[in-house]
């Protein structure tokens, strides 16, 4: 083997090695598989039916047209209430709870209620279990209490408001609700405000007394949590038994009404055989449009 042959032979195997390394340092390239990819459609927002409110059923379930009926609604004692709505056909208008004097019953505001229907409120005049008949109209809670054996006092009756409220609030939904009384039961309603300052916008309150004690406490002292716009007024005569408990009502708003005239006990004041029931209605409404 001559000199040139053995220089091909060494030049072949480096070659070779040389191939053979360049082969073992490159990595083998494989072919890349595609990534699936799994496609997600989105859908529209769909639009979704907004419940009514609690109020919006309820004011759609209301008479649209003024009207007169009698209700019923039960207290936390298992007593029927009977009460007669006066119904303005305007579920937005504000309210008021009419609550009648001794022995009387919601015959008591059969004059008064659809003059306040013509100024706007719907009202709603109850029986309470104190009481009788004025009006030819007979007090049925009355009837029902005595038929069950349960207690007739003054304070007995502050379950029947109290009922009352809560009746009127979760059937009506009133954007405001007012209180109003009669002798007693005005007594009744103050503290019956002061006791839901957040539900009760105002209080009117006719020939209020010292009539009895609640839970050991006076009228007065209940009076003196009133936050509410308050109206106080009576017969002339009467200015004096009531004081006390007006000196207590700190509330902006507040109206302590003394008739020129020689007026009437209670809400009978305002009936038009009163001699001087105009002055008295010109307050009542003085006041409530102090309060829209």
């Amino acid at each position: 083997m001559n000199g040139k042959t053995m220089l091909l032979i060494v030049g072949g195997v480096v070659l070779v090695i040389a191939i053979a390394l360049v082969a073992l340092l490159l990595p083998v390239q494989k072919s890349a598989k595609p990534i699936a990819v799994e496609q997600t459609t989105i859908e529209p927002a769909q639009e979704v039916a907004m419940e009514p409110t609690n109020t919006a059923k309820q004011a759609a379930l209301l008479p649209t047209e003024q009207t007169t009926t009698t209700v019923t609604f039960p207290t936390t004692d298992n007593l029927t209430v009977t009460a007669d709505l006066y119904w303005t056909g305007d579920a937005n208008a504000a309210f008021i709870l009419l609550f009648h004097q001794a022995d009387y019953s919601r015959g008591e505001y059969l004059e008064i209620a659809p003059k306040l229907n013509a100024l706007g409120y719907n009202c709603l005049a109850i029986d309470q279990r104190s009481g009788g008949g004025v009006n030819d109209i007979i007090n049925e809670t009355y009837k029902a209490a005595k038929a069950a054996g349960l207690p007739t006092s003054y304070t007995d009756a502050y379950a029947d408001l109290q009922s009352a409220l809560s009746y009127v609030e979760s059937t009506y939904a009133p954007r405001k609700l007012i209180v109003w009384g009669s002798s007693y039961s005005s007594s009744l309603a103050l503290i019956l405000a002061s006791q839901h300052p957040d539900e009760i916008a105002a209080v009117l309150a006719f020939s209020p007394g010292e009539y009895f004690k609640l839970d050991g406490k006076k009228v007065a002292d209940y009076a003196a949590n009133i936050t509410q716009p308050a109206f106080i007024t009576s017969a002339k005569s009467e200015g004096k038994s009531w004081r006390g408990i007006a000196d207590q009502i700190k509330s902006a708003g507040s109206v302590f009404f003394v008739p020129e005239g020689n007026g009437r006990h209670g809400s009978s004041a305002l009936f038009e055989k009163t001699a001087n029931s105009a002055e008295y209605w010109t307050a009542v409404e003085q006041f409530l449009a102090s309060l829209k």
